[in-house]
């Protein structure tokens, strides 16, 4: 069930749990207030058009606190006259929580409360069948545990067997006599060095032949 009430002059739709901010009201936060003026209730496929209002309609709300909207700036200026004004301006609100519509008797905060407690009696009746289920997995996990247990007992263990250690291959003979060879052989004698080649003779130096000068 949702309406539309008015009130500052404006229009609003409205369900149960809406929280919208109307024009300042002279309330204060926490007081249950009634917004008569509705102009329209629908409930479903039933809707009652107020002209203007809706007779035997109701609409309840809880003040939650008062507020300012958004500045909003004005400016304004005229050309070639070096005028120029600007200015802000917050608006105060009321923050208003609906609680209650009523139409001739019929509250939509009841309706919906009652369909709470059937989804609740939904999630409850879900919830105790898994834990049936769950009892049920539990037994069954724990009747295959018992007969598991003396076909287990039966069984003989497994002898394991472990390989012998891998013997350590020996070295080959020869490598051994090389080996006893070279300990006792003596160290070989340092060459000689090698003579050194005599530096080769100086060439005199070959002295260009004077050449006499020709007399003009």
């Amino acid at each position: 069930m949702y309406a539309v009430i008015e009130t500052g002059g404006k229009q609003y739709h409205v369900e149960v749990g809406t929280e919208l901010a109307v024009e300042l009201l002279d309330v204060e936060p926490g007081q249950e207030i009634t917004l008569d003026r509705v102009l329209l209730v629908a409930d479903g496929d039933e809707a009652a058009i107020g002209r203007p209002l809706v007779a035997g309609a109701v609409v309840s709300a809880t003040v939650l606190r008062a507020d300012r909207a958004d500045k909003v700036i004005s400016f304004k200026y005229k050309p070639k006259a070096r005028r120029r004004v600007k200015k802000g301006h917050r608006q105060e609100q009321t923050i208003l929580r609906i609680t209650d519509v009523m139409l001739n008797g019929k509250s939509a905060a009841a309706t919906e409360k009652v369909a709470a407690e059937a989804r609740k009696t939904e999630r409850e009746r879900l919830a105790e069948a898994a834990a049936a289920q769950a009892a049920t997995d539990a037994a069954f996990a724990a009747t295959l545990a018992s007969k598991a247990a003396p076909a287990k007992e039966a069984t003989p263990p497994a002898t394991t067997t472990k390989k012998p250690a891998r013997a350590r291959a020996a070295k080959p003979a020869a490598d051994a006599k090389a080996a006893s060879a070279a300990k006792s052989a003596p160290k070989a004698e340092k060459a000689a060095p090698k003579p050194e080649k005599p530096a080769p003779e100086a060439k005199p130096a070959s002295r260009r032949p004077r050449v006499a000068k020709k007399e003009d």
